[in-house]
């Protein structure tokens, strides 16, 4: 049954928010809370960073006018109790739900969310281009900007603040500082927020004073204009400079972001300051929450209570694989962008620590960087979320491809992503690296198959990329495909014997496979019989289709499927059927593709990503079936 909240349940959108009693206020952040907390044990979801702003978000929605005021979360997995003030509080239970809530800020979603997100360090930017747009249309409304001292080690916002320039005085910056942002926070940037930290008596001075000249009659404010002059160079001479002072921020902070009447009131002091501003807050992740609060990593983002997890998984065998090759190889060194933990590094760290490199959330500059490894003899391997690896994509052509770096790309999270959705969706890296020459593409099944991958692309001269999907494997899979076990080759593998082709043969990789033999099973039943072939590698294209031909030269063939869990413009299927074609394998075959027409595809609610792009083995037998009519 759904829990009823007393204040909570009031509160249908920011006006009522508005309309709250000042003691209704630390009530309401304690249901928003229990509210957040019950939702993401039972759903999942990003949990310890949306405990800790409860209180900015609730002030936020309090200080300004939403949706005419436009507030842009970077990242947006901190938005939800943004989403339970906002009109979607009713239907808050299926947040991350095949047809329910978003996990992050969704622009079809609500009027209320000005801006999509999903991946980090963009709030900035999109904040500067709605500022703008308000100033050219002679619109007084507000942006309000809220990001993680996490997103700063991203390159995007120093872009952003470099363009931050004195005509706009509507743009407030909320800076949420936790020391967090998957994996806790490294670099020069962090330590210089320590450093600003250090010097919070000269800030609340500088309140003080700001607020008693600004109150003097006639001369108060260009009292407070030169003084502010003098003030900076005293400033800079006791403290050091102010990053963001220096690049003509008018500064506020550091408060701590959780004590809600320092926020309101911070809030309401830049929304009248006229100029641009920067909010430096404080706060606790996973506030409120003790498991959260003493181990915030862990619950970044949690897993729904009622699935089951394993403790083996593609991730972690990776990591493992890894560490012994790196025994053997004192070469070899692992890169991630704040995802160490995510990608099965941790242990690498720990055994590895100087030839383990987190860069923070910057993937461009991790590509580059491990260019920079390979060309003065290291064996850099780059574990990356897919939907991340979009990011590099000029690094990966440029100075991977161009230079001949022998870099190492361990995809992880290869495929649909139901949970997170198109923002986190692994289905676009195949046919990007299949425009980038060099580029080998590995897709085991097994965990036998990824570790045979990673140890022939570290030993190859040139890019490999190396992809799977979340989970564990596959059992149906192994079982159909390995029922001998794993030979340690790198190939194309039949489940038929070749004396006796079916005359329809399904190609396909990775874990989409398992609907295929789904769908096999289906045909068989019509008395229609199919054959599959499964790769695992999918480039070069060229020797992929060569050894296809092993498989279907001189045989009855009427059809063949290919079937893919990516997009079909550029892809496996796409292109494996060109190169067959070129070779003249494919004469006499209708050849069909299979795979997501439309990327950003919505579901119907309980439907997957896989059924809703027409990817399942309904789908697939039906698909094949009318072939043959």
């Amino acid at each position: 049954m759904k829990t009823e909240y007393k204040y909570l349940g009031r509160v249908n959108s920011p006006e009522d928010v508005k309309k709250l009693d000042k003691k209704d206020i630390a009530p309401l952040c304690a249901e928003i809370r229990d509210c957040i907390i019950d939702t993401t044990e039972k759903n999942g979801g990003h949990l310890a960073s949306n405990l800790g702003v409860v209180e900015l978000t609730v002030a936020i929605h309090r200080v300004f006018d939403c949706p005419n005021d436009h507030v842009i979360f970077d990242v947006g997995h901190q938005s939800y109790t943004h989403k339970l003030l906002t009109g979607r509080y009713e239907r808050f239970d299926t947040l991350r739900t095949l047809g329910g809530l978003s996990g992050f800020t969704n622009r079809q979603e609500s009027e209320y969310d000005c801006f999509g997100a999903g991946h980090s360090s963009t709030s900035l930017s999109a904040g500067l281009g709605f500022a703008e747009a308000d100033k050219l249309s002679k619109n007084e409304a507000y942006t309000v900007v809220v990001l993680g001292d996490g997103a700063f080690t991203g390159g995007m916002i120093h872009e952003a603040l470099n363009n931050c320039h004195n005509k706009l005085d509507k743009l407030i910056i909320v800076l949420n500082e936790n020391e967090m942002s998957i994996s806790k926070n490294i670099g020069r940037f962090a330590t210089s927020l320590a450093n600003i930290r250090k010097s919070q008596g000269y800030f609340k001075a500088k309140r003080a004073t700001t607020s008693l000249l600004k109150k003097i009659p006639l001369i108060g404010k260009p009292l407070f204009r030169f003084g502010r002059g003098v003030k900076k160079t005293f400033k800079n001479l006791l403290y050091g400079s102010n990053y963001f002072e220096n690049l003509g921020l008018y500064y506020l902070g550091p408060v701590d972001g959780n004590d809600y009447d320092s926020v309101e009131k911070l809030l309401t002091i830049a929304k009248n300051a006229k100029e641009n501003v920067l909010v430096h807050l404080k706060t606790q992740k996973g506030k409120g929450y003790e498991p959260a609060e003493q181990y915030p990593d862990k619950y970044h983002g949690v897993s729904p209570s009622s699935k089951p997890t394993s403790q083996t998984n593609y991730s972690k065998k990776m990591g493992e694989a890894l560490c012994d090759i790196a025994s053997e190889n004192e070469n070899v060194c692992a890169i991630t962008a704040a995802m160490s933990s995510g990608t099965g590094l941790d242990s690498f760290g720990e055994r590895f620590k100087d030839r383990f490199y987190d860069v923070g959330i910057a993937e461009e500059h991790a590509a580059t960087f491990a260019a920079g490894l390979s060309a003065s003899g290291k064996k850099p391997v780059f574990a990356v979320y897919s939907t991340f690896l979009q990011r590099s994509y000029d690094q990966l052509i440029h100075d991977v491809s161009l230079q001949g770096a022998s870099v190492v790309l361990c995809i992880d999270r290869a495929g649909f992503n139901n949970a997170d959705g198109a923002t986190h969706h692994g289905i676009f890296d195949v046919a990007m690296l299949s425009q980038i020459p060099r580029f080998k593409i590995y897709a085991p099944v097994t965990y036998a198959g990824l570790e045979s991958s990673l140890r022939k692309a570290v030993e190859d001269n040139c890019p490999s990329a190396i992809r799977y999907p979340s989970g564990s494997e596959i059992e149906t899979v192994v079982e159909h495909f390995y029922k001998m076990g794993y030979d340690g080759n790198i190939a194309v593998r039949a489940d038929y014997d070749l004396s006796d082709i079916p005359s329809n043969i399904i190609i396909t990789h990775g874990r989409i496979s398992a609907e295929c033999i789904s769908a096999k099973q289906m045909l068989k039943e019509y008395g229609i019989e199919v054959g599959i072939l499964l790769c695992e590698y999918i480039a070069p294209y060229g020797k992929l289709a060569d050894e296809i031909s092993t498989f279907i030269n001189g045989k009855q063939i009427k059809n063949i499927v290919f079937v893919e869990e990516e997009i079909r413009s550029g892809g496996f299927g796409m292109l494996l059927c060109d190169q067959m074609k070129q070779r003249g394998y494919t004469e006499g075959i209708a050849c069909e593709i299979m795979a997501a027409n439309d990327p950003f595809v919505v579901c119907e609610k309980g439907q997957s990503y896989i059924e809703a792009s027409g990817l399942d083995s309904s789908s697939i037998a039906r698909r094949i079936s009318e072939l043959n009519k």
